[in-house]
C-alpha cells in the first residue's frame, strides 16, 4: 500500500458536462452579440413597440351596469308611488270638500226647517189668541172685562200683593223664583204663600178650581190662555181690569190690562 493512500485529494470536484456546456453556450452568445453590435457601428436603433395587454373589465362593468339599472328601477318605483300618493290626496281632498258642502247644505236645510216650524208655532199661537178674543167678544159683547166692584181681602189680597211685588223680574222657562219666573211658576208661588198648593204647569192650573165667567172675575182668580186643561199661559187677576203674569223673555213679569191680551177663561181657587 502506498503511503499516500489515505491522504484526501485537494482537487476541486469535477463539474458535470451539462453545466459546463450550458455556461459555455451563454458566454458564447454574449460574446457574439457584442461582436455583432461592434461591427454594426453607431446605427440608429429602431424604436421598440410594446403591446400592453389591458386587464379585462367585463366583471366590474357588469356589476356597475346592474347597479345603475337597479337604481333606475328604484327611481321609477318611487315616482310611481309618489304619483299614487298624489292621486289619493287629490281624491281625499275632493271627497272632504264634497262632504263639507253636503254638511253645510244639511245645516242650512235644518235651520230653514227650524225657522219654518217656529214661524208655524207662532202663527198657531196668534190664531189661538185671535180665536180666544173672538170667543170672549161673542160671550161678553166686548173685549174688556168688567172690573171687580170690591177690593181684595184676606188670602186674595196676599196673592195679589205677592205677584205685584214680582213685577219687573225676569222671565225664565222653568223659573220658580225668587228673581226669575215662568208663568205657572209665579202663580204656584203666589198661592203657596197663602198655603194653597197648585199644580206646577199651566195646563193643570187651568182646571185647579171652579171655572168662572170672564164677566164675573174677582181679584185673585187665575186667568188662563188656551183651553181648560190645555192652557199654554196663566196669570193672576188683580182687579181693576188688570192682571199680573210672567209673559215672555222680552217683557218679564208685567202688570197689564186685560185688553192687552184677553184670556180664554178663569178659575177661582180662593
Amino acid at each position: 500500500m502506498s503511503h499516500t493512500a489515505h491522504i484526501p485529494s485537494h482537487r476541486k470536484p469535477r463539474r458535470s458536462a451539462s453545466k459546463t456546456a450550458l455556461r459555455a453556450g451563454v458566454a458564447g452568445g454574449v460574446l457574439s452579440t457584442i461582436a455583432v453590435a461592434a461591427a454594426a457601428g453607431p446605427a440608429q436603433a429602431e424604436p421598440v413597440t410594446q403591446t400592453i395587454e389591458m386587464p379585462t373589465l367585463t366583471t366590474g362593468l357588469s356589476t356597475a351596469v346592474a347597479a345603475s339599472a337597479e337604481a333606475t328601477q328604484q327611481v321609477a318605483l318611487d315616482l310611481e308611488t309618489q304619483a299614487h300618493e298624489d292621486a289619493a290626496a287629490t281624491t281625499a281632498a275632493k271627497a272632504a270638500k264634497k262632504a263639507k258642502a253636503e254638511a253645510v247644505r244639511k245645516a242650512e236645510a235644518k235651520k230653514k226647517a227650524e225657522t219654518a216650524a217656529k214661524a208655524k208655532a207662532e202663527a198657531a199661537l196668534r190664531a189661538s189668541r185671535s180665536e180666544a178674543r173672538t170667543t170672549l167678544s161673542a160671550t161678553s159683547g166686548s173685549t174688556s172685562v168688567a172690573p171687580s166692584s170690591s177690593s181684595a181681602t184676606g188670602s186674595a189680597a196676599s196673592v195679589i200683593a205677592f205677584v205685584k211685588a214680582q213685577v219687573g223680574d225676569a222671565y225664565v222657562s222653568g223659573g220658580t223664583g225668587p228673581n226669575s219666573w215662568d208663568c205657572s211658576g209665579l202663580v204656584q208661588a203666589a198661592f203657596r204663600s197663602v198655603g194653597v198648593d197648585l199644580p206646577r204647569v199651566s195646563q193643570a192650573q187651568s182646571t185647579a178650581g171652579t171655572q168662572v165667567s170672564l164677566s164675573n172675575l174677582q181679584p185673585g182668580d187665575i186667568l188662563y190662555w188656551g183651553g181648560a186643561g190645555s192652557a199654554y199661559h196663566v196669570g193672576v187677576y188683580v182687579g181693576g181690569g188688570q192682571f199680573v203674569g210672567a209673559q215672555n223673555p222680552s217683557t218679564g213679569v208685567v202688570l197689564r190690562s186685560l185688553d192687552y191680551d184677553p184670556p180664554s177663561g178663569a178659575v177661582r181657587v180662593l
